[in-house]
């Protein structure tokens, strides 16, 4: 998400910004400027571009490195958990086997659901919710933006 955010900042300062300068000082240059020249000019306002986003790049991946190990001092990290004889060797293995739980719960919540269950409305609805949680957990936001227009078909039918 902070990529996402990142990138459209570099898009909005960056490339536009390119053309803007060539206008700019298309104005203010001679207007008997050759062509080889003015291509000379946008080439090198392009490699100014190229620059500036490389620079950017950059210092957005030092600041998510900084946060990763900001996190990891904060909250510790997998291999941390090891120092605890027993208990850490099962936190561990709590912490991997998460996500099967509860995929496998859902999975099981739905088979009950379409098999026999007679669930009220506001069941349904919480249910439908876990469904959305669970599975944006597991499979993330690309899965999530796939789903979402049925999701929304199937809300509409219901109300009508």
């Amino acid at each position: 998400m902070l990529n996402k955010l990142w990138e459209k900042f570099i898009s909005v300062t960056g490339s536009g910004l390119v053309d803007k300068i060539i206008d700019v000082a298309k104005t203010y240059f001679p207007p008997d400027l050759s062509p080889e020249q003015q291509m000379q000019f946008k080439i090198a306002c392009r490699k100014l571009q190229i620059e500036h986003e490389n620079q950017t790049q950059k210092l957005i991946n030092q600041a998510e490195k900084q946060l990763t190990q900001r996190i990891s001092q904060l909250e510790g990290t997998a291999s941390d958990l090891l120092a605890l004889p027993v208990v850490g060797r099962v936190l561990l293995f709590l912490r991997g086997a998460q996500r099967p739980i509860w995929g496998f719960a859902t999975l099981y919540l739905d088979w009950c659901w379409f098999a026999s269950w007679q669930l009220s409305e506001q069941q349904e609805t919480a249910l439908t919710v876990i469904n959305v949680l669970v599975l944006g957990f597991l499979f993330g936001e690309r899965a999530m933006k796939n789903v979402m227009p049925l999701l929304k078909q199937v809300t509409r039918n219901a109300i009508r």
